[in-house]
């Protein structure tokens, strides 16, 4: 396996990845392309022994907080499930981006997202706070949206290491 940065030409299998994820908010083919050119510095696809891609995570710096990294979406394909990937990913994103903080958000049945990321933090041994960002209520399409609740881990220091 390797880890490095997405190519534009991932972005139909990071799609198809996040959609049978079943659990991800899927975005428009469109969007996956476009993220695998405009923020593939901060993120990352692992591939398998043939350079197919088998995860990813994708992130952005926020504008006005450029040392707070967000994770957007992670997800490993089904078939490579139970192997650590998810945190070997996001391991390797926080050493390359070297962010202050790192933020993401989770519903509240999102069980494995609720692990990785707490496992991240005590792994590290950086501080987690949990508090709701968007109400279920502020989504538009009237499927009940659960809120989506806001992970925020760090401070790192300013080496990128943690605490």
């Amino acid at each position: 396996m390797t880890v490095e940065s997405p190519r534009v030409e991932d972005g139909a299998a990071i799609w198809r990845i996040a959609r049978d994820s079943e659990v991800l908010d899927l975005n428009s083919s469109y969007s996956y392309l476009l993220w695998c050119r405009d923020f593939a510095a901060t993120s990352l696809v692992a591939r398998d022994a043939d350079g197919e891609p088998i995860a990813f995570v994708t992130g952005y710096l926020r504008p006005d907080r450029p040392g707070t990294l967000v994770v957007w979406q992670i997800a490993v394909d089904d078939a490579h499930q139970g192997r650590g990937l998810a945190g070997v990913l996001l391991d390797a994103l926080t050493v390359r981006t070297t962010p202050d903080a790192v933020e993401t958000t989770v519903t509240p049945d999102n069980t494995a997202s609720d692990r990785l990321f707490t496992s991240y933090a005590r792994r590290h041994g950086l501080h987690l706070e949990r508090e709701v960002l968007f109400d279920g209520n502020l989504f538009p399409d009237g499927t009940g949206h659960q809120p989506e609740v806001l992970y925020r881990i760090g401070p790192f220091q300013p080496t990128g290491e943690s605490l």
